[in-house]
């Protein structure tokens, strides 16, 4: 905790000597958006969704999302509990790839290949708050940051914003969007939120039923990358969600890299920049129930494989299968793979990358 505490300290002392020449200054904070019952927290240090609060079927008010108490927590974070990863998420092989003839490599962050941005990331960065507006009949928190030429390792400089918008009742909408401003670079971003329907620490999500637009899945080695570059239908495999499914249902038998459970690649049904229908997720108990649309080509389905007795918000103790993601993106390590779609930007090209969580229960 005191390590924690002092890494944090650090990073605000630098943030604010980094925009003292500019007249700007950018301290940690967490920001509420409200809408009656519904309310979702967010901290602009790695630009994180920390809550979502809503009621059961007989009213019972709940936080869905798995996370920690203090922002000093998340900074020795290794789970990456709710914030956007970039700027190119997921793993890259190696740590390496070559753009325009020449050879970039990344800080090796997971064995030898680089997950998630590297070793800081955008999701241990303090993202600037340009606007927030707390209540009213849309309320909205739009964050920046700004990524270096050579950071982790990556070229160019680019211009990074995250809207988190409460633009209906029990209906949260994310615009992430990212602006190439001076040299070709990959991006790729994504959210790292961890949902359990019944409610954070109240046990595991092996009894939730899941539905995925998803026909096809990539292929992923032991080190969980895209080696074959091969895309397969999921019918006749244990990967299948096309139909409501409990995430229980098969679980047990399906190995992911290392692990046992789901840290599987779908592709996503439909045109792959449209807004479309990606994931259905109820928890028949409480009967709260999360519907998912993204404009993303591929989302990678992760059920929390690697929690073990690992201490989180409120007291509560989360373990194995105590919480999945749904992290959709482009396709994972596509700067390595010229068959699947490119993830680059020339300078002046954006990223665009929307996601809405609608909720009832």
């Amino acid at each position: 905790m005191a390590r924690g505490v002092l890494l944090l300290a650090l990073l605000c002392l630098a943030a604010s000597a980094q925009l003292a020449a500019g007249g700007g200054r950018k301290m940690v904070g967490v920001y509420e958006l409200r809408k009656g019952d519904f309310s979702v927290r967010v901290t602009n240090f790695g630009a994180r969704l920390m809550s979502v609060v809503f009621p059961d079927s007989k009213g019972n008010l709940a936080d869905v999302v798995l996370g920690k108490d203090t922002i000093a927590d998340y900074v020795n974070d290794e789970f990456y509990f709710g914030p956007i990863t970039g700027r190119i998420a997921q793993r890259v092989a190696r740590g390496r790839f070559v753009l325009d003839g020449k050879v970039y490599h990344m800080y090796k962050n997971d064995g030898n290949n680089t997950i998630h941005g590297g070793g800081r990331g955008f999701s241990k960065s303090i993202w600037t708050v340009k606007e927030y507006v707390a209540g009213g009949d849309s309320p909205y928190i739009t964050l920046y940051y700004h990524s270096f030429d050579g950071e982790e390792g990556l070229p160019g400089n680019v211009d990074a914003y995250v809207t988190y918008r409460v633009s209906a009742p029990y209906t949260l909408a994310l615009h992430m969007n990212g602006t190439a401003l001076d040299k070709a670079t990959p991006v790729n971003f994504l959210l790292h939120a961890y949902w359990n329907l019944a409610g954070h620490g109240s046990g595991d999500v092996l009894g939730h039923t899941l539905r995925l637009s998803a026909s096809r899945y990539a292929v992923l080695d032991e080190e969980l990358l895209p080696s074959s570059g091969r895309v397969v239908p999921v019918a006749g495999t244990l990967l299948d969600f096309r139909t409501p499914t409990a995430i229980g249902a098969r679980i047990h038998k399906v190995v992911s890299g290392k692990g046992v459970g789901y840290d599987t690649n779908y592709v996503i049904d439909g045109e792959e920049r449209a807004m479309r229908p990606v994931a259905m997720a109820r928890d028949g108990a409480s009967g709260r129930k999360l519907e998912m649309w993204a404009n993303q080509p591929t989302m990678q389905l992760y059920t929390g494989n690697y929690l073990n007795h690992t201490k989180g918000k409120d007291g509560k103790v989360y373990e194995k299968y105590g919480g999945f993601c749904l992290e959709t993106m482009g396709y994972v390590d596509a700067v390595n793979h010229p068959e699947f779609p490119s993830q680059t930007l020339r300078p002046g090209q954006v990223y665009r990358h929307d996601m809405v969580f609608k909720f009832s229960f």
